[in-house]
């Protein structure tokens, strides 16, 4: 940090296991990831290629080199996983994680209707080729999951050998764990908890709000996903009460 102050809540240091920023990049150019990366490098732990656009991103290649040498990894989202299963191509996606050297993959099932089982078989086989982030819930509006089954769900993938799993939003925050106004379902959050550790969930949660409501519930620890890139460093402030929305709330 550039100098000190007392009360400033302690933050896990990269490598992390828990307190991880999962940024998107939804089509950031070659100098934009440059500038990117030397700006936030410390607070970004993984970069997600928002949904299919590593398909018809130029200079894919480059790009991923970059996030690498910077020491953050990089995976493509989990609708692009669902575009290949759907059409029934599961071995042409790992040959595509082969091809870029990827160490991480999404599986998930927003868009698509998947038995549990067999995605949960998805997440066993690519777990023996990479590290797995799996996601839960649905990106249809009107598709409402009990909270008993999100935990069902979660923790199954977790025993097929997910690393997180990732709950559902959307870029936009107003789907599954939000409600289309982008509250919070606040009820739905806190019975998952009651079964599932937080340290092995990544809530994705684009907007301020959403990120304020977790940083107060769980703390500066807390895995937050679907972080635009110009909303890293913000977000770095809220998790230590250096935004007026947390400025009190670390303080004794």
């Amino acid at each position: 940090m550039n100098y000190f102050l007392n009360e400033i809540p302690q933050r896990t240091e990269k490598p992390r296991k828990v307190g991880l920023t999962m940024a998107m990049d939804k089509g950031l150019s070659i100098r934009e990831v440059e500038d990117f990366v030397n700006v936030c490098g410390n607070y970004v732990d993984i970069v997600k290629f928002g949904w299919g656009t590593s398909y018809v991103t130029p200079n894919l290649k480059e790009k991923i080199s970059i996030y690498k040498k910077a020491g953050i990894p990089v995976y493509f989202g989990g609708t692009l996983f669902e575009a290949f299963i759907v059409r029934g191509q599961f071995e042409d996606y790992v040959k595509v994680i082969e091809k870029y050297e990827l160490e991480y993959a999404e599986v998930s099932d927003g868009s698509i209707d998947l038995d549990h089982e067999v995605k949960c078989d998805f997440i066993h086989k690519l777990s023996q080729k990479v590290t797995v982030l799996s996601e839960v819930g649905s990106k249809d509006v009107d598709k409402i999951i009990p909270p008993y089954k999100w935990i069902a769900l979660m923790q199954a993938e977790l025993d097929a050998g997910a690393w997180k799993v990732i709950g559902e939003a959307r870029e936009s925050g107003n789907v599954g764990l939000f409600r289309s106004s982008g509250e919070v379902r606040s009820g739905l959050v806190e019975e998952i908890l009651t079964k599932i550790p937080f340290e092995n969930i990544i809530w994705e949660a684009p907007q301020k709000s959403q990120q304020v409501w977790f940083i107060k519930l769980l703390g500066s620890n807390v895995n937050l996903g679907n972080i635009a890139p110009n909303e890293v460093i913000p977000l770095e402030t809220i998790r230590i009460g250096l935004r007026g929305d947390t400025f009190n709330h670390f303080l004794s």
